[in-house]
């Protein structure tokens, strides 16, 4: 792999980014070290007392892999060349222990700012010096591999509240899970983009081989004269929609932001309950489709104990863009629609009585509207609160036509991300790897499967270890509800992972089922997560005995029944929801459950021969309750029953 690697030649030893003051190395395996130097040049490492040497090859590349070690520290490490004009690289408060890889898409990305509500006490009363973490910035190339990935502001800092606040929550809550299974130190290295497909971190020969269409894409973007005009032209498309679209909107030359605006005649809206495409009061027409501005307002009434004094603001999430202002003054803005909206009212600016609250809603296609379930609220520093009103006057700003945009590539685009961003990473020694992905891909459906077994052997390739323990995180329940069966992109993702997962060694899969939202793709309980994925670990590295979530085991068909075995008892008996059975035709209806033991009994009205069983198979399986007695959930799951 190293000799693949082109690095800048130069006058002096040089390692890639990865090797800083700090970081945490893997216990218990050869410890690669590598780097850059003058062909020909004598490379020296020296760690423990012990000193390895080498001679770095014609093109300048070198490599040492230092003993396997036991856990410890802090140690230094001290790496040196033989030519007048290289100095001596020094490697302070090296710790050995166990380092996990975690990588995929915005799910992973989630920081703990963004779930501190959620854990505040848990995460101000944490510091641990042991746990370090490393952030791999968002890198892209379409030409081929990288020697090395972009210089990062995360580098290897150990965990408290204020160094993880922009890194990842589950990577974090990863981290602490694994110091207290094991108490040795913990190396998290996060590796994600949101909003990618998983295509974007595959290997150039895997999409070459399997997936020609892909690989083809991906060499049309290789023109980066081409690629740098389309940027250029869509930065100077997006400039002019949003200039023209300020300078028309009325609610700035009307003032629509005052406090002593008069908007008493914009119809009165119950904008929490609004979702894209539907209608959104009925005061507005059903086609609801928008592009441009459109403004809401309520009013908010202070005591006068209260008056002047600083609050924060907190406006939920909703679609999409946002300005936001409290009596005129523009008190925060967000660029997209899923961050949550948390602003601050500055002293002086809340007044005794009545005070205005304005949202100014800019989207690009699709009705604007506020997230339900989110907090609506402002919250002063002595905790009193007051809960906002359900009810918004709205009425629109300008409508605009849709913002023409050229395809630039970028980091969606196939091995991307693989060759700018996950390459240059091998051969760093690992414990594991994380992969909690597959949002992107819903509309891939069953292929995901052959896209994961692809990525999961590629990567442990890479790193020349075909048994790297792996977990894959499955999709966690998002979106409305269902009473009736659905066949989507989800459930078909969800199975893909499953099937994954179990196929290939030492991999699992951690089931969220129950640990998502209604109303956001990006749930909160990364606490949560994290146990599940440290579970997961346990049972493949150190501990076969340690139970996951439920597996069944057998599947046969009783007269018109379903009899299903799972692999430990149920966590309780009784009546078991989301299940669905399908006869010869395929046709899958709502079913009937009951479970006692470790036993489960399915039947449906209308289906006297069942075929195929199906588990929790909808975007949202709210009512799905098979637990095992570890308290985990079962997958969902599509499979076929066995006939006497």
């Amino acid at each position: 792999m190293v000799l693949l690697c082109t690095f800048a030649a130069e006058a002096k030893v040089s390692m890639p980014q990865m090797f800083q003051s700090g970081m945490v190395v893997q216990r218990n395996k050869p410890i690669p070290i590598w780097g850059s130097a003058n062909p020909g040049e004598s490379v020296s490492v020296t760690f423990r007392k012990k000193k390895y040497e080498t001679t770095a090859d014609t093109q300048g590349h070198w490599r040492i892999d230092l003993l396997k070690q036991k856990a410890g520290g802090p140690y230094t490490i001290v790496v040196e060349g033989n030519s007048d004009d290289s100095s001596p690289i020094t490697l302070d408060n090296v710790l050995v222990g166990d380092v996990w890889l975690c990588s995929g898409q915005s799910n992973i990305d989630v920081t703990i700012e963004r779930v501190y509500p959620q854990y505040g006490k848990v995460i101000d009363e944490y510091e641990n010096s042991e746990i370090r973490m490393f952030r791999v910035q968002t890198d892209t190339d379409t030409h081929g591999p990288k020697a090395d990935i972009k210089p990062t502001p995360i580098n290897w800092k150990p965990v408290n509240r204020q160094n993880a606040w922009l890194f990842s929550a589950a990577g974090y809550f990863l981290g602490r899970e694994m110091y207290a299974k094991t108490g040795v130190p913990q190396g998290i290295i996060v590796n994600s983009v949101g909003g990618t497909p998983i295509q974007a971190w595959l290997d150039a020969d895997t999409l070459r081989q399997y997936y020609p269409q892909e690989y083809q894409r991906t060499l049309f973007f290789q023109d980066d004269d081409m690629v740098r005009s389309l940027q250029r032209a869509n930065m100077q498309a997006q400039n002019r929609w949003q200039k023209m679209l300020t300078d028309t909107d009325p609610g700035f030359a009307e003032g629509f932001t005052a406090r002593d605006y008069d908007d008493s005649q914009w119809p009165l809206l119950d904008a929490f309950i609004t979702k894209g495409g539907r209608q959104l009061s009925n005061n507005l027409t059903k086609d609801f489709r928008y592009t441009g501005s459109f403004w809401a307002r309520q009013h908010v009434t202070i005591d006068a104990a209260h008056a002047g004094q600083k609050a924060r603001l907190l406006v939920g999430t909703l679609y999409d863009a946002d300005q936001t202002y409290v009596n005129g003054k523009q008190v925060g803005s967000t660029g997209y629609q899923y961050p949550p909206r948390r602003y601050t009212i500055p002293e002086g600016l809340l007044v005794a009585g009545d005070n205005a609250l304005t949202v100014r809603f800019v989207t690009k296609g699709g009705a604007p509207h506020f997230i339900p379930e989110k907090p609506y609220k402002l919250i002063f520093d002595d905790g009193t609160e007051v809960a906002l009103s359900p009810q918004w006057r709205g009425r629109e700003g300008m409508r605009m036509p849709q913002c023409p945009s050229a395809d630039a590539g970028g980091q969606n685009l196939p091995s991307v991300l693989y060759n700018a961003m996950h390459y240059p990473l091998a051969p760093y020694a690992l414990s594991g790897m994380v992969w909690y992905q597959g949002e992107s891909n819903t509309g891939d459906g069953y292929r995901y499967e052959q896209y994961l077994t692809h990525l999961i052997t590629g990567w442990r390739q890479l790193w020349q270890e075909p048994d790297m323990p792996f977990v894959v995180v499955q999709l966690a329940n998002f979106m409305d509800p269902s009473d009736s069966p659905q066949d989507t992109g989800w459930s078909q993702v969800r199975e893909s992972q499953r099937l994954a997962a179990k196929k290939l060694p030492n991999a699992e899969l951690a089931c969220i089922i129950d640990l998502g939202e209604t109303v956001d793709i990006h749930p909160l309980r990364k606490q949560e997560v994290a146990q599940r994925i440290a579970r997961c670990f346990d049972h493949i590295i150190w501990n076969k005995k340690v139970t996951l979530s439920p597996q069944v085991t057998e599947a046969k068909v009783d007269g018109s029944s379903v009899l299903l075995t799972l692999d430990q008892p149920l966590l309780t008996d009784g009546e078991l929801f989301e299940f669905e059975l399908a006869g010869a035709d395929g046709r899958f209806v709502n079913a009937k459950a009951t479970g006692q033991g470790n036993r489960i009994t399915v039947s449906a009205k209308g289906i006297s021969s069942p075929k195929l069983l199906r588990y929790a198979w909808k975007n949202n399986p709210l009512r799905a309750n098979v637990f095992g007695k570890n308290n985990l959930p079962m997958s969902p799951l599509q499979m076929e029953v066995n006939h006497p």
